[in-house]
């Protein structure tokens, strides 16, 4: 789990307001829009092959992550980054009314491709 947030980081900012780099020079393979509604869950699963980076567009969700039997939760809300590592168990529960993040993936995992990468497990996040 690596974390970052979008507003702290080196951004052009004029008056017409701010761009902010999500990446830079990253190759991207896919990329989701997800709406989550307060207190669901999501994934609760990893990727063999599949690094997957989650930007929070607008609300709050609790992320957990679990690697080699070590769980960490954190709240992740609006410009946070947050980065699921090949083989990290993650998941997400939505703590505001609504939660917006958009997925960007970097292996397989948009399409027809969405299942061929994920392997589910037994919750972490309830």
């Amino acid at each position: 789990m690596k974390k970052f947030n979008i507003f702290n980081k080196k951004k052009f900012t004029d008056k017409r307001g701010i761009i902010a780099d999500i990446f830079y020079d990253t190759k991207i393979n896919h990329v989701a829009l997800i709406e989550t509604k307060k207190n669901m869950i999501r994934g609760n699963h990893f990727h063999k092959k599949t690094i997957q980076y989650t930007y929070v567009v607008s609300g709050k969700i609790k992320y957990s992550s679990k690697i080699k039997n070590r769980l960490k939760n954190v709240i992740l809300s609006k410009g946070d980054v947050i980065k699921s590592s090949i083989n990290e168990i993650h998941a997400y529960k939505a703590t505001s009314p609504v939660c917006v993040m958009i997925i960007f993936s970097q292996g397989l995992r948009g399409g027809k491709d969405y299942e061929k990468d994920t392997f589910r497990v037994p919750p972490i996040l309830k």
